[in-house]
Protein backbone atom coordinates (compact mmCIF):
# COMPACT_ATOMS: atom_id res chain seq x y z
CA UNK A 1 0.00 0.00 0.00
CA UNK A 2 1.31 3.41 -0.95
CA UNK A 3 2.54 5.58 2.05
CA UNK A 4 0.12 8.10 0.88
CA UNK A 5 -2.79 6.29 0.59
CA UNK A 6 -2.03 4.66 3.92
CA UNK A 7 -1.66 8.27 5.61
CA UNK A 8 -4.44 9.24 4.40
CA UNK A 9 -6.55 6.96 5.80
CA UNK A 10 -5.16 7.58 9.27
CA UNK A 11 -5.79 11.22 8.51
CA UNK A 12 -9.23 11.08 7.33
CA UNK A 13 -9.87 8.90 10.94
CA UNK A 14 -8.19 11.67 12.51
CA UNK A 15 -9.95 14.41 11.47
CA UNK A 16 -13.65 12.33 11.95
CA UNK A 17 -12.72 12.03 15.24
CA UNK A 18 -11.49 15.47 15.86
CA UNK A 19 -14.55 17.01 14.32
CA UNK A 20 -17.36 15.14 16.25
CA UNK A 21 -18.06 13.61 13.43
CA UNK A 22 -17.11 9.84 15.44
CA UNK A 23 -17.99 10.41 18.63
CA UNK A 24 -16.43 9.17 21.89
CA UNK A 25 -16.87 5.60 22.80
CA UNK A 26 -17.74 4.76 18.90
CA UNK A 27 -16.43 1.03 18.18
CA UNK A 28 -14.56 1.00 14.69
CA UNK A 29 -14.60 -1.38 12.66
CA UNK A 30 -12.43 -4.81 13.44
CA UNK A 31 -9.07 -4.94 11.86
CA UNK A 32 -10.91 -7.70 9.28
CA UNK A 33 -13.42 -5.46 8.52
CA UNK A 34 -11.56 -2.33 7.85
CA UNK A 35 -8.78 -4.40 5.68
CA UNK A 36 -12.07 -5.82 3.75
CA UNK A 37 -13.74 -2.45 3.61
CA UNK A 38 -10.59 -0.48 1.99
CA UNK A 39 -8.60 -3.65 0.34
CA UNK A 40 -5.78 -3.33 2.92
CA UNK A 41 -3.58 -6.28 3.92
CA UNK A 42 -4.65 -7.31 7.59
CA UNK A 43 -1.01 -6.12 9.05
CA UNK A 44 -1.18 -2.53 7.12
CA UNK A 45 -4.64 -1.90 9.18
CA UNK A 46 -3.09 -3.08 11.91
CA UNK A 47 -0.53 -0.32 11.60
CA UNK A 48 -3.29 2.52 11.09
CA UNK A 49 -4.88 1.72 14.40
CA UNK A 50 -1.69 1.69 15.97
CA UNK A 51 -1.19 4.82 14.32
CA UNK A 52 -4.27 6.55 15.79
CA UNK A 53 -3.66 4.80 19.12
CA UNK A 54 0.13 6.29 19.08
CA UNK A 55 -2.04 9.34 18.38
CA UNK A 56 -4.14 9.20 21.19
CA UNK A 57 -7.40 9.04 19.30
CA UNK A 58 -8.44 5.54 19.96
CA UNK A 59 -7.64 2.47 22.52
CA UNK A 60 -7.45 -1.02 21.64
CA UNK A 61 -8.96 -3.34 24.15
CA UNK A 62 -8.77 -7.28 24.20
CA UNK A 63 -11.87 -8.86 23.55
CA UNK A 64 -13.81 -5.31 22.57
CA UNK A 65 -12.47 -3.75 20.34
CA UNK A 66 -11.00 -0.50 19.40
CA UNK A 67 -12.80 2.38 20.74
CA UNK A 68 -12.92 6.33 19.85
CA UNK A 69 -11.66 8.22 22.66
CA UNK A 70 -12.83 10.98 24.64
CA UNK A 71 -9.98 13.56 23.32
CA UNK A 72 -11.12 16.49 25.24
CA UNK A 73 -9.96 14.77 28.48
CA UNK A 74 -6.61 15.89 29.70
CA UNK A 75 -4.06 13.31 28.94
CA UNK A 76 -2.44 11.98 31.32
CA UNK A 77 -5.77 12.44 33.94
CA UNK A 78 -4.74 11.09 36.92
CA UNK A 79 -0.51 11.97 36.98
CA UNK A 80 -0.02 15.47 35.95
CA UNK A 81 -1.72 17.48 39.05
CA UNK A 82 -2.91 20.76 37.69
CA UNK A 83 -4.37 23.60 39.47
CA UNK A 84 -7.41 23.05 39.86
CA UNK A 85 -10.31 25.35 38.16
CA UNK A 86 -12.39 27.65 40.65
CA UNK A 87 -15.31 25.40 41.62
CA UNK A 88 -13.94 22.19 40.45
CA UNK A 89 -13.81 19.53 43.56
CA UNK A 90 -10.95 17.65 43.02
CA UNK A 91 -11.13 13.90 43.79
CA UNK A 92 -8.37 13.30 42.04
CA UNK A 93 -5.66 13.67 44.28
CA UNK A 94 -5.48 13.25 47.90
CA UNK A 95 -3.86 16.24 50.46
CA UNK A 96 -5.52 15.50 53.36
CA UNK A 97 -5.29 18.25 55.77
CA UNK A 98 -7.10 18.89 59.52
CA UNK A 99 -7.91 22.09 61.06
CA UNK A 100 -5.48 23.40 63.28
CA UNK A 101 -2.17 22.27 61.06
CA UNK A 102 -1.36 25.77 59.80
CA UNK A 103 -1.26 27.16 63.73
CA UNK A 104 1.16 24.20 64.73
CA UNK A 105 3.37 25.28 61.34
CA UNK A 106 3.42 28.71 62.81
CA UNK A 107 4.57 27.03 66.39
CA UNK A 108 7.08 24.73 65.05
CA UNK A 109 8.94 28.08 63.48
CA UNK A 110 8.53 29.51 66.81
CA UNK A 111 10.46 27.15 68.16
CA UNK A 112 12.85 26.77 65.14
CA UNK A 113 13.46 30.27 65.64
CA UNK A 114 14.55 30.11 69.22
CA UNK A 115 16.44 26.90 68.94
CA UNK A 116 20.43 26.95 69.65
CA UNK A 117 21.19 25.39 66.37
CA UNK A 118 19.58 27.30 64.29
CA UNK A 119 22.08 28.80 62.11
CA UNK A 120 23.58 25.42 61.50
CA UNK A 121 20.14 25.08 59.01
CA UNK A 122 21.17 27.36 56.82
CA UNK A 123 24.38 25.23 55.59
CA UNK A 124 24.44 21.91 53.73
CA UNK A 125 23.03 19.17 55.82
CA UNK A 126 24.79 15.32 55.39
CA UNK A 127 23.43 13.35 52.44
CA UNK A 128 21.83 11.30 54.29
CA UNK A 129 20.32 13.75 57.13
CA UNK A 130 22.11 14.65 60.60
CA UNK A 131 21.70 11.13 62.42
CA UNK A 132 19.47 12.75 65.27
CA UNK A 133 17.06 13.46 62.94
CA UNK A 134 17.74 10.10 61.33
CA UNK A 135 17.08 8.26 65.03
CA UNK A 136 13.59 10.11 65.39
CA UNK A 137 12.81 8.66 62.17
CA UNK A 138 13.63 4.81 63.60
CA UNK A 139 11.85 5.09 66.53
CA UNK A 140 8.76 6.11 65.01
CA UNK A 141 9.44 3.10 62.28
CA UNK A 142 9.33 1.14 65.03
CA UNK A 143 5.97 1.81 66.14
CA UNK A 144 4.57 0.57 62.74
CA UNK A 145 6.54 -2.72 63.67
CA UNK A 146 10.17 -2.13 61.58
CA UNK A 147 13.33 -2.22 64.29
CA UNK A 148 15.67 -0.84 62.01
CA UNK A 149 19.02 1.03 62.86
CA UNK A 150 19.57 4.86 62.74
CA UNK A 151 22.47 4.44 60.43
CA UNK A 152 19.90 2.65 57.95
CA UNK A 153 17.28 5.89 57.85
CA UNK A 154 18.00 8.33 54.62
CA UNK A 155 15.95 11.24 55.08
CA UNK A 156 14.48 12.51 51.51
CA UNK A 157 12.55 15.05 50.12
CA UNK A 158 9.15 13.46 50.11
CA UNK A 159 8.10 9.50 49.65
CA UNK A 160 8.07 10.29 45.42
CA UNK A 161 12.32 11.43 46.41
CA UNK A 162 12.83 8.36 48.20
CA UNK A 163 11.15 6.13 45.39
CA UNK A 164 13.36 8.01 43.00
CA UNK A 165 16.45 7.44 44.70
CA UNK A 166 15.93 3.63 45.42
CA UNK A 167 15.27 2.66 41.63
CA UNK A 168 18.32 5.41 40.60
CA UNK A 169 20.29 3.80 43.36
CA UNK A 170 20.02 0.16 43.17
CA UNK A 171 18.49 -1.04 39.25
CA UNK A 172 19.87 -0.47 35.90
CA UNK A 173 18.15 0.53 32.09
CA UNK A 174 16.43 -2.52 30.86
CA UNK A 175 15.80 -4.11 34.26
CA UNK A 176 12.97 -6.51 34.54
CA UNK A 177 10.36 -4.95 37.28
CA UNK A 178 7.33 -6.72 38.71
CA UNK A 179 4.78 -4.45 39.58
CA UNK A 180 0.80 -5.02 40.83
CA UNK A 181 -1.07 -4.40 37.42
CA UNK A 182 -2.65 -1.58 38.99
CA UNK A 183 -0.21 0.23 41.05
CA UNK A 184 0.67 3.67 42.26
CA UNK A 185 0.87 6.15 38.78
CA UNK A 186 3.82 7.60 40.09
CA UNK A 187 5.89 4.59 40.41
CA UNK A 188 4.84 4.43 36.37
CA UNK A 189 6.46 7.46 35.66
CA UNK A 190 9.44 7.16 37.28
CA UNK A 191 10.36 3.43 35.58
CA UNK A 192 9.29 4.97 32.52
CA UNK A 193 12.03 7.45 32.81
CA UNK A 194 14.37 4.85 34.29
CA UNK A 195 13.85 2.77 31.17
CA UNK A 196 13.04 -0.44 33.46
CA UNK A 197 11.07 -3.09 32.15
CA UNK A 198 7.56 -3.46 34.19
CA UNK A 199 6.38 -6.66 33.93
CA UNK A 200 2.42 -6.73 35.73
CA UNK A 201 1.13 -9.63 38.05
CA UNK A 202 -2.85 -9.76 38.48
CA UNK A 203 -4.41 -9.16 41.78
CA UNK A 204 -5.86 -11.86 43.87
CA UNK A 205 -8.58 -11.32 46.96
CA UNK A 206 -7.06 -8.91 49.01
CA UNK A 207 -2.95 -8.30 47.61
CA UNK A 208 -1.06 -9.85 44.56
CA UNK A 209 -1.14 -13.42 43.17
CA UNK A 210 1.80 -14.38 44.14
CA UNK A 211 1.77 -17.74 42.24
CA UNK A 212 1.68 -15.32 39.61
CA UNK A 213 4.38 -14.24 41.12
CA UNK A 214 6.75 -16.90 41.48
CA UNK A 215 5.86 -18.66 38.22
CA UNK A 216 6.74 -15.09 36.09
CA UNK A 217 10.20 -15.35 38.12
CA UNK A 218 10.85 -18.75 36.81
CA UNK A 219 10.45 -17.64 33.35
CA UNK A 220 12.01 -14.25 33.32
CA UNK A 221 15.45 -12.93 35.03
CA UNK A 222 13.28 -10.34 37.11
CA UNK A 223 15.63 -8.15 39.08
CA UNK A 224 12.99 -6.60 41.77
CA UNK A 225 9.09 -6.23 42.84
CA UNK A 226 8.18 -3.05 43.67
CA UNK A 227 4.62 -3.67 46.28
CA UNK A 228 2.43 -1.78 48.53
CA UNK A 229 1.18 -4.58 51.78
CA UNK A 230 -0.39 -1.84 53.56
CA UNK A 231 -2.79 0.11 52.21
CA UNK A 232 -2.50 -0.43 48.52
CA UNK A 233 -3.16 2.66 46.32
CA UNK A 234 -5.27 2.03 44.13
CA UNK A 235 -6.91 -1.20 45.36
CA UNK A 236 -6.84 -0.72 49.27
CA UNK A 237 -5.82 -3.94 50.00
CA UNK A 238 -4.05 -4.91 53.16
CA UNK A 239 -1.54 -8.25 52.57
CA UNK A 240 -2.44 -10.94 55.52
CA UNK A 241 0.38 -12.13 57.40
CA UNK A 242 0.27 -15.38 55.66
CA UNK A 243 0.87 -13.78 52.28
CA UNK A 244 3.29 -11.65 53.34
CA UNK A 245 5.55 -14.75 54.54
CA UNK A 246 5.01 -16.20 50.92
CA UNK A 247 5.84 -13.02 49.24
CA UNK A 248 9.50 -13.00 51.33
CA UNK A 249 9.59 -17.12 50.94
CA UNK A 250 9.30 -16.13 46.85
CA UNK A 251 11.66 -13.37 46.51
CA UNK A 252 14.23 -15.18 48.63
CA UNK A 253 14.11 -17.81 46.25
CA UNK A 254 14.74 -15.96 43.01
CA UNK A 255 16.80 -13.24 44.69
CA UNK A 256 14.63 -10.19 44.39
CA UNK A 257 14.69 -6.71 45.43
CA UNK A 258 12.06 -5.24 47.70
CA UNK A 259 10.80 -2.44 47.23
CA UNK A 260 8.14 -1.88 49.76
CA UNK A 261 5.74 1.70 49.72
CA UNK A 262 4.46 2.16 52.54
CA UNK A 263 3.25 6.09 51.91
CA UNK A 264 -0.38 5.61 53.16
CA UNK A 265 0.29 2.60 55.94
CA UNK A 266 -0.22 4.61 58.61
CA UNK A 267 -4.21 4.48 58.02
CA UNK A 268 -4.20 1.00 58.38
CA UNK A 269 -4.84 -0.29 62.43
CA UNK A 270 -2.73 -2.74 63.53
CA UNK A 271 -1.31 -4.33 59.98
CA UNK A 272 0.71 -7.31 60.08
CA UNK A 273 4.53 -6.62 60.05
CA UNK A 274 6.12 -4.85 57.33
CA UNK A 275 8.25 -6.87 55.15
CA UNK A 276 11.21 -4.95 55.57
CA UNK A 277 10.25 -6.21 59.33
CA UNK A 278 10.25 -10.10 57.66
CA UNK A 279 13.02 -9.87 54.93
CA UNK A 280 15.41 -7.01 56.18
CA UNK A 281 18.28 -8.41 53.82
CA UNK A 282 16.59 -7.78 50.83
CA UNK A 283 13.81 -4.80 51.36
CA UNK A 284 14.38 -0.83 50.97
CA UNK A 285 11.51 0.42 52.94
CA UNK A 286 9.68 3.62 51.44
CA UNK A 287 7.47 6.73 53.04
CA UNK A 288 6.77 10.23 54.26
CA UNK A 289 5.34 12.62 56.13
CA UNK A 290 3.19 14.06 52.72
CA UNK A 291 0.10 12.29 54.11
CA UNK A 292 0.25 11.66 57.36
CA UNK A 293 1.03 15.21 57.78
CA UNK A 294 1.05 17.65 54.86
CA UNK A 295 1.83 17.63 51.66
CA UNK A 296 3.72 20.78 51.91
CA UNK A 297 6.11 18.81 54.12
CA UNK A 298 8.39 17.03 51.98
CA UNK A 299 10.30 14.90 54.21
CA UNK A 300 10.67 11.36 53.55
CA UNK A 301 12.42 8.35 55.06
CA UNK A 302 13.95 5.38 53.24
CA UNK A 303 14.78 2.35 55.05
CA UNK A 304 17.31 -0.08 53.78
CA UNK A 305 19.93 -2.53 54.41
CA UNK A 306 22.98 -1.47 55.89
CA UNK A 307 25.35 -2.49 52.72
CA UNK A 308 22.81 -0.51 49.94
CA UNK A 309 22.81 1.95 52.15
CA UNK A 310 25.95 3.76 50.64
CA UNK A 311 24.54 3.68 47.31
CA UNK A 312 21.14 5.33 48.15
CA UNK A 313 23.63 8.33 49.86
CA UNK A 314 25.49 8.55 46.54
CA UNK A 315 22.18 9.03 44.66
CA UNK A 316 20.74 11.72 47.32
CA UNK A 317 24.17 13.33 46.72
CA UNK A 318 23.49 13.55 42.98
CA UNK A 319 19.90 14.35 42.95
CA UNK A 320 19.55 17.34 46.04
CA UNK A 321 23.20 17.43 47.66
CA UNK A 322 20.21 17.15 51.29
CA UNK A 323 16.85 17.40 52.25
CA UNK A 324 16.23 20.65 53.49
CA UNK A 325 17.50 21.01 57.13
CA UNK A 326 14.87 23.19 58.10
CA UNK A 327 11.95 20.82 57.33
CA UNK A 328 13.63 18.23 58.66
CA UNK A 329 14.74 19.78 61.91
CA UNK A 330 10.29 20.20 61.79
CA UNK A 331 9.51 16.84 60.84
CA UNK A 332 12.11 15.08 63.70
CA UNK A 333 10.90 17.21 66.46
CA UNK A 334 7.41 16.67 65.49
CA UNK A 335 7.99 12.89 65.35
CA UNK A 336 9.33 13.52 68.65
CA UNK A 337 7.16 15.02 70.35
CA UNK A 338 4.29 12.93 69.44
CA UNK A 339 2.68 15.50 66.74
CA UNK A 340 2.81 13.14 64.19
CA UNK A 341 1.38 10.02 65.97
CA UNK A 342 -1.68 12.80 66.71
CA UNK A 343 -2.30 13.40 63.28
CA UNK A 344 -1.95 10.02 62.15
CA UNK A 345 -4.56 8.97 64.56
CA UNK A 346 -6.72 11.45 63.45
CA UNK A 347 -6.06 11.34 59.79
CA UNK A 348 -7.65 7.53 59.98
CA UNK A 349 -10.70 8.93 61.66
CA UNK A 350 -11.11 11.29 59.21
CA UNK A 351 -10.67 8.95 56.38
CA UNK A 352 -13.20 6.52 58.14
CA UNK A 353 -15.50 8.90 58.28
CA UNK A 354 -14.88 9.92 54.59
CA UNK A 355 -15.12 6.13 53.09
CA UNK A 356 -18.74 5.93 55.67
CA UNK A 357 -19.92 9.35 53.68
CA UNK A 358 -19.00 7.94 50.26
CA UNK A 359 -20.18 3.83 51.37
CA UNK A 360 -23.77 5.59 52.14
CA UNK A 361 -23.94 8.41 49.18
CA UNK A 362 -22.55 5.18 46.71
CA UNK A 363 -24.93 2.46 47.86
CA UNK A 364 -26.01 0.81 45.19
CA UNK A 365 -22.46 0.79 43.33
CA UNK A 366 -19.75 -1.62 43.14
CA UNK A 367 -16.38 -0.41 44.67
CA UNK A 368 -13.42 -1.72 45.81
CA UNK A 369 -11.71 0.19 49.06
CA UNK A 370 -10.28 -0.12 52.67
CA UNK A 371 -12.49 1.35 55.49
CA UNK A 372 -9.39 3.71 56.60
CA UNK A 373 -8.41 4.51 53.04
CA UNK A 374 -8.29 8.14 51.38
CA UNK A 375 -9.33 6.30 48.05
CA UNK A 376 -12.03 4.94 46.63
CA UNK A 377 -11.48 2.18 43.14
CA UNK A 378 -15.12 2.44 41.50
CA UNK A 379 -15.37 -0.05 38.65
CA UNK A 380 -17.29 0.19 35.59
CA UNK A 381 -20.40 -1.56 34.02
CA UNK A 382 -18.98 -3.87 30.10
CA UNK A 383 -21.08 -0.84 28.91
CA UNK A 384 -19.66 2.12 30.55
CA UNK A 385 -16.40 4.00 29.44
CA UNK A 386 -14.02 5.48 31.63
CA UNK A 387 -13.16 8.28 29.95
CA UNK A 388 -16.43 9.64 29.03
CA UNK A 389 -17.33 9.65 32.72
CA UNK A 390 -14.51 11.01 33.48
CA UNK A 391 -15.29 13.50 31.36
CA UNK A 392 -19.08 14.21 31.76
CA UNK A 393 -17.68 14.49 35.16
CA UNK A 394 -15.67 17.57 34.62
CA UNK A 395 -18.27 19.38 33.12
CA UNK A 396 -19.87 18.65 36.47
CA UNK A 397 -17.02 20.30 38.16
CA UNK A 398 -15.60 17.49 39.99
CA UNK A 399 -11.94 15.99 38.61
CA UNK A 400 -11.43 12.11 38.98
CA UNK A 401 -8.88 9.54 38.00
CA UNK A 402 -9.02 7.19 35.13
CA UNK A 403 -8.11 3.22 35.68
CA UNK A 404 -5.43 4.51 32.57
CA UNK A 405 -2.67 6.30 35.12
CA UNK A 406 -2.33 2.95 37.04
CA UNK A 407 -2.48 0.30 35.16
CA UNK A 408 0.89 -1.65 34.06
CA UNK A 409 -0.60 -4.29 31.88
CA UNK A 410 -1.45 -3.66 28.19
CA UNK A 411 -5.57 -4.39 29.34
CA UNK A 412 -6.95 -1.27 31.14
CA UNK A 413 -10.14 -1.76 33.29
CA UNK A 414 -12.80 0.85 32.61
CA UNK A 415 -12.85 2.03 36.35
CA UNK A 416 -12.10 5.51 37.90
CA UNK A 417 -10.58 5.81 40.95
CA UNK A 418 -11.94 8.20 43.57
CA UNK A 419 -9.48 10.21 45.70
CA UNK A 420 -11.60 11.79 49.22
CA UNK A 421 -9.03 13.06 50.85
CA UNK A 422 -8.87 16.93 49.71
CA UNK A 423 -12.60 18.34 49.68
CA UNK A 424 -14.40 19.55 52.57
CA UNK A 425 -16.87 16.99 53.58
CA UNK A 426 -19.68 19.11 52.40
CA UNK A 427 -18.11 19.21 49.32
CA UNK A 428 -17.51 15.56 48.91
CA UNK A 429 -20.71 14.67 49.61
CA UNK A 430 -21.64 16.85 46.65
CA UNK A 431 -19.50 15.60 44.29
CA UNK A 432 -20.19 12.15 45.10
CA UNK A 433 -23.78 12.30 44.21
CA UNK A 434 -23.02 13.81 41.52
CA UNK A 435 -20.49 10.61 40.57
CA UNK A 436 -23.56 8.40 40.88
CA UNK A 437 -25.34 10.09 38.85
CA UNK A 438 -23.10 10.39 35.96
CA UNK A 439 -22.06 6.49 36.48
CA UNK A 440 -25.85 5.88 36.14
CA UNK A 441 -26.45 7.79 33.62
CA UNK A 442 -23.59 5.85 31.34
CA UNK A 443 -24.40 2.38 32.77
Amino acid sequence: MPRSRYKSLVDAFAADIRSGRLLPGTRLPTHRQLAATEGLALVTATRVYAELEAMGLVSGETGRGTFVRETSLPPGLGIDQKDVATGMTDLNFNYPSLPGQAELLRSALRQLALAGDLESLLRYQPHAGRLHERASVARHLRARGLTVDAQQVLMVSGAQHGLAVTMMALLQPGDVVVADALTYSGFKVLAKALHLEVVPIPAADHGPDLNALDNLCRSRRVRAVYTMPTLHNPLGWVMSADQREYFVTIARRHGLLIIEDAAYAFLAEEPPAPLAELAPERTVYVSGLSKSVATGLRVGFVAAPAQKVPALERTIRATTWNTPGVLTAIASAWLDDGTVMQLEAEKRRDAQARQAMAGEVLAGLQYVRHPSSYFLWLPLSEDARADQIAMALMREKVSVSTAEPFATSAHVPHAIRLALGSADMDSLREALVKVKRVVGAYS
